[in-house]
């Protein structure tokens, strides 16, 4: 169904699309942010946009999710030059894991050194609240456990190298300062910090499979960002994530509770201004000091 599902992207066609975006704006953004489900505010808070649909951008897949805009939007937040995905790509939607992360290395190709990914999540933590914002310090990648991983097939050195260190994947240093704006914004309550796991979906988990998660030591569980953050270090990029908790994983047989996408949407408009404040407070933070301490 998709040839190119073994093939990928060669370093020239994402060099194409680079280059078809940078003749079209005069915006050189060096930090790239991609919206989660509900999220897509972050993109709205760019000034003098300069936005594109997915379906106009060559080589580019197209969004299906109900939440997900399918925009890319290049514009200034507080005075730094970002891009920002209005809606990202999933294993479910049937896409080859090459083309959900195609995106990602367009992001390397225009000169982006950071990259913030959001993702709304269900909290397996007992400790987590629906709404509680959890900064990503490590992950668990399940669908790589079944060889699905973006960086399979040839590898291009141009990129980087054949086998990625991941025991630094999310940057310590963002980690870090997110906490301290978080503290100074006022979120002590609801930022917390965890272990995030992907799963295929579309589907929620079981009881069973919730149960198996919460037992390794996750935190919250989603669909995405996990792909998006392998590729962006083996191209050399930092890396920061956070998950909006949008609804509590079922973990008990006698539990009435039901997992739903409304849900999702619902609990990201509520807490989207406070996490588009954390998330453009620290690109000013970033970009005046790029080895944040």
């Amino acid at each position: 169904m998709f040839p190119e599902a073994n093939k990928g992207y060669s370093y020239e066609d994402c060099k194409a699309t680079a280059d078809w975006l940078l003749a079209q704006t005069d915006v050189r953004p060096t930090v790239g942010i991609v919206c989660g489900s509900g999220l897509g505010g972050l993109a709205d808070m760019l000034k003098d946009q300069v936005a594109f649909n997915y379906k106009d951008i060559p080589n580019f897949p197209q969004s299906t999710v109900h939440g997900h805009a399918g925009r890319l939007v290049f514009g200034t937040l507080k005075g730094r030059p970002c891009v920002c995905m209005q809606g990202r790509f999933h294993l479910y939607e049937g896409y080859p894991i090459h083309k959900i992360t195609l995106p990602i290395r367009i992001f390397k190709l225009i000169g982006v050194e950071t990259v913030m990914l959001t993702n709304a999540a269900g909290g397996l933590n007992q400790d987590f609240k629906v709404g509680d914002i959890m900064i990503i310090k490590d992950h668990l990648n399940m669908p790589g456990f079944a060889g699905i991983n973006p960086l399979s097939g040839p590898n291009d050195e141009r990129f980087g190298v054949r086998f990625p260190c991941m025991s630094d994947a999310y940057d310590r240093e963002l980690q870090q300062m997110a906490m301290d704006v978080g503290q100074e914004l006022g979120y002590g309550d609801f930022l917390k910090e965890g272990i995030y796991c992907v799963l295929g979906g579309p589907s929620f988990e079981t009881i069973a499979e919730s149960r198996m998660l919460h037992k390794l030591g996750v935190d919250a569980v989603g669909m995405s960002t996990v792909p998006e953050a392998i590729i962006a270090r083996h191209c050399g990029m930092r890396v920061f994530a956070l998950s909006l908790i949008t609804n509590h994983a079922v973990m008990d047989y006698d539990s009435e509770e039901k997992a739903n996408h409304e849900e999702v949407l619902q609990t990201g408009k509520q807490r989207a201004e406070q996490l588009e404040r954390l998330v453009s407070t620290m690109v000013t933070k970033i970009e005046h000091n790029n080895n944040y301490v």
